[in-house]
């Protein structure tokens, strides 16, 4: 079977606390950033960094808590039942990756979407849950829903989909937020204080430099949690191939998604979860340009399958 990537996955645990603890402080520096944009353009007097603070530390906690039972039921999942063989036999499969992993056997759902997709969601291994869609039950072979599982399952293993809701949803709070700013600025002209008429060209700068804060920040922001959403679905990817000692069955998995349609059900919130982005499809020329390739939450599914056929030692279209 070839050569396996080796990964040490403590370190990588390891690696992913401090990676947390350095995105979520650059989140709440660009929210507290965002907060001293308006302040400076309204004179607040800090009102606009508190509220932002504020609204992002609430955001996390809600996601934290209760984000994986708000995406389950947007998906329309349920919990998958032994008694029908499909989901009987993805049963036993999660269990074997979770007792391979050494992780607690996570709850399990399908959503009713007839295209291939899965994705973890859950805050912790012990609030994990597995989703998967019926099109993956109907078009997956064993080896093949093994290596989807097991890509699922490394999520869970490296604490990987606390980083990536928590990502999404700062992202998203400094969107909304970066927005109401930028609607009040637009409304509400600003405030002239006698000091800030008195240092002139001063005043002037720190106005100029509130208002690039508040139009460069979600963007920033955003890229930022793409670019973890994309190297999360490396590391998984490798994750899976080490469970199963099969990286071939998640390279002809994921060759199935791509040749499958879009799923039908709405995921603009949620694509980042999945295995692979269940909005777009396809083998060739998956993202285009360097700049839409800035924009996509999963990195190319080409470069995907072949690091997969690399790690056992198939060059080529082989399989």
């Amino acid at each position: 079977m070839g050569t396996f990537l080796t990964v040490n996955f403590y370190e990588l645990q390891s690696r992913n606390r401090w990676r947390t603890f350095y995105l979520l402080f650059f989140f709440i520096l660009i929210l507290g950033l965002l907060g001293w944009a308006a302040d400076q353009y309204t004179e607040a007097g800090g009102a606009f960094t508190l509220f932002a603070l504020l609204y992002a530390g609430i955001q996390s906690l809600v996601s934290y808590f209760w984000g994986d039972r708000m995406v389950l039921r947007s998906m329309s999942a349920v919990p998958a039942n032994p008694a029908i063989p499909k989901e009987r036999e993805l049963l036993h499969v999660v269990e074997e990756m979770a007792i391979a992993a050494g992780l607690p056997m996570p709850k399990v759902y399908v959503i009713p979407d007839p295209s291939p997709n899965a994705f973890a969601t859950g805050r912790d291994p012990e609030h994990a849950s597995v989703a998967v869609t019926q099109g993956l039950l109907d078009l997956m072979n064993r080896e093949e829903l093994q290596g989807v599982i097991a890509h699922e399952i490394s999520h869970i293993r490296h604490r990987d989909i606390l980083v990536m809701t928590l990502a999404a949803t700062l992202a998203g709070a400094i969107v909304i937020l970066a927005d109401l700013m930028r609607r009040w600025i637009f409304y509400a002209p600003p405030r002239r204080s006698r000091s800030r008429r008195e240092s002139g060209s001063g005043g002037g700068f720190l106005i100029l430099i509130a208002l690039v804060i508040v139009v460069l920040a979600p963007v920033i922001a955003r890229l930022l949690a793409l670019a973890v959403s994309r190297a999360r679905e490396y590391l998984a990817d490798a994750g899976a191939a080490e469970l199963t000692r099969n990286p071939l069955g998640l390279a002809r998995a994921l060759e199935k998604i791509a040749l499958s349609p879009p799923m039908r059900i709405s995921t603009t919130s949620t694509a980042h979860l999945f295995i692979a982005d269940p909005r777009t499809r396809g083998l060739s020329n998956p993202h285009g340009s360097l700049w839409s390739s800035l924009w996509a939450t999963h990195p190319p599914i080409t470069e995907r399958i072949a690091l997969l056929k690399a790690m056992a030692g198939v060059t080529g279209d082989a399989a």
